[in-house]
């Protein structure tokens, strides 16, 4: 990759009044030592309810590359970068959280390794500087990803890195609006490095990541990349049905040979309630997968822009982001 590049940086805001100036600060001082590129940084505000906004138009006043994009609520993160890709201009996009986290230092190695001929460069953490808890439950996420979904995701996932034009373009392909951006990213192949790096304590604000999204979130990625649930139901039925067969025989054996067997109310109803519980479970596994058919079949937008600061006279307008109608498979 030689010449002159433009390269999009791509950043999910959510409630970040007090992270935006320091990280914009961070940004510039790195991309300024950067040869042979251009920039764009297009912040995505994701319904924030903070002083978000106004301080991006403050920086966007100093600073002619910085656009914004308002979505009409909040969307979540993964529909707020898909909003980024869809509007970025750049041969290249960055994407990194406004947290200061992830350091934009990094983006010095994205850009050496994607001239080198990467289409994917990730940021991978080496360590991260989070409480005990934080880092557990991270750690038995990716666990069980890697063992159910994705066995060649870096250890401690990913929450960075830069993508080719045309990887950026094969994404916008995909129509599932329950992906996980990066997962997708990743199962999509092309030629992948990584970064390693130290992921720092958030200084400022709070995590818009709390347990239950994280939850969700390991939902999405099994359901969406994994067969294991149905099979695990199919497998288990079957081992119920072979167990109760014996033990309807064992049953029947004694009771016409041997004459033995009486009352067996308590452990019929052992019984009965362990299948309810167990049928509860496996309509529950098959409900997740039925919604996510649900969300496709409807058609519904996964974001709408509601104003657009800095992309040219269409500043303004509302926007859907309409389904498309294929897939790259």
């Amino acid at each position: 990759m030689t010449g002159s590049s433009l390269i999009s940086v791509v950043v999910p805001v959510m409630n970040e009044e007090e992270n935006v100036q320091p990280f914009y600060d961070a940004v510039r001082a790195v991309t300024s030592r950067v040869t042979g590129a251009d920039w764009e940084f297009l912040f995505v505000d994701d319904g924030s309810t903070d002083q978000s906004v106004s301080r991006l138009l403050g920086i966007r006043d100093h600073d002619a590359r910085v656009r914004v994009l308002q979505l009409s609520r909040n969307f979540g993160s993964y529909a707020a970068l898909k909003a980024g890709f869809d509007h970025a201009a750049g041969d290249a996009v960055i994407t990194i959280c406004a947290d200061l986290q992830d350091p934009p230092d990094l983006f010095t190695s994205f850009i050496e390794r994607w001239r080198d001929g990467n289409d994917i460069v990730w940021g991978v953490r080496a360590a991260r500087d989070d409480p005990w808890s934080k880092k557990f439950l991270a750690n038995l996420f990716y666990r069980l990803i890697r063992r159910l979904a994705l066995p060649n995701l870096p250890e401690d996932g990913m929450d960075c890195g830069l993508f080719d034009r045309k990887v950026v373009e094969a994404f916008r392909e995909i129509p599932d609006k329950s992906a996980i951006t990066f997962m997708t990213i990743y199962w999509m192949g092309f030629r992948q490095a990584r970064v390693p790096y130290d992921r720092k304590r958030r200084q400022f604000g709070s995590s818009k990541w709390p347990l239950r999204k994280r939850i969700q979130a390991a939902v999405d990625v099994i359901t969406g990349f994994s067969y294991f649930p149905i099979r695990l139901i199919l497998y288990f039925g079957l081992g119920v049905s072979v167990v109760t067969f014996l033990a309807a025989a064992v049953v029947l054996f004694n009771r016409l040979v041997l004459g033995i067997g009486g009352q067996g109310w308590p452990s019929l109803m052992i019984a009965i309630l362990f299948l309810g519980g167990v049928q509860m479970v496996m309509l529950g596994i098959i409900g997740e997968y039925l919604w996510r058919i649900s969300v496709e079949v409807r058609g519904r937008p996964q974001y709408i822009v509601m104003k657009k600061i800095g992309f040219d006279e269409r500043t303004g307008a509302l926007e859907v982001c309409a389904p498309r109608t294929h897939a790259i498979l």
